[in-house]
């Protein structure tokens, strides 16, 4: 089947916001040792209102909203934003069980480092846990290497995170 990356419309949000939700859900199985950290980052009422501000965060030209679409349906995401001048962010690169193994993901995280270059950025950063070893392996594959925290982590969970970037 065609995968096509493309940017989001407004008629994706809804399933954007279920990837998402989905993606927490698969964060909260993976990390049942660490609930604190989960309800420190992911705790539902401030998550649903991220999630409703995503189009604002997400919005050109500082960044973008990207979707895999594959047969008509949206089975994946991947967003950026400007952290600091030259300097972006990828979130919330997830795709649906049905689409893993598809390619989706790799699509997405290089349509985001093609737009990212595109739009000016010359670094890509990116955090993660350690219990996402396949989101770690792919990011290994694209290029990022470990790099030093971009933003100030609760010292409770250093351990847990991991941070990369790249050169775009």
């Amino acid at each position: 089947m065609t995968l096509n990356i493309r940017t989001h419309t407004p008629d994706d949000l809804p399933v954007i916001s279920t990837l998402c939700w989905a993606y927490r859900d698969l964060l909260v199985e993976r990390n049942a040792d660490f609930a604190e950290m989960l309800d420190l980052y992911y705790a539902k009422d401030s998550y649903n209102d991220l999630i409703a501000d995503l189009p604002r965060i997400h919005a050109r030209p500082k960044g973008d909203i990207l979707v895999a679409e594959r047969a008509g349906a949206v089975v994946g995401c991947a967003m950026y934003y400007e952290i600091a001048p030259g300097t972006c962010e990828i979130k919330r690169v997830f795709v649906s069980e049905a689409a893993r193994g598809s390619g989706a993901g790799r699509a997405l995280m290089r349509a985001g480092l093609d737009a990212a270059k595109a739009d000016g950025y010359t670094r890509m950063v990116l955090d993660t846990v350690h219990t996402l070893p396949e989101a770690i392996a792919l990011y290994k594959a694209m290029g990022f290497a470990p790099c030093a925290p971009f933003y100030e982590p609760d010292p409770r969970f250093i351990a847990h995170l991991c941070f990369f970037d790249i050169t775009l």
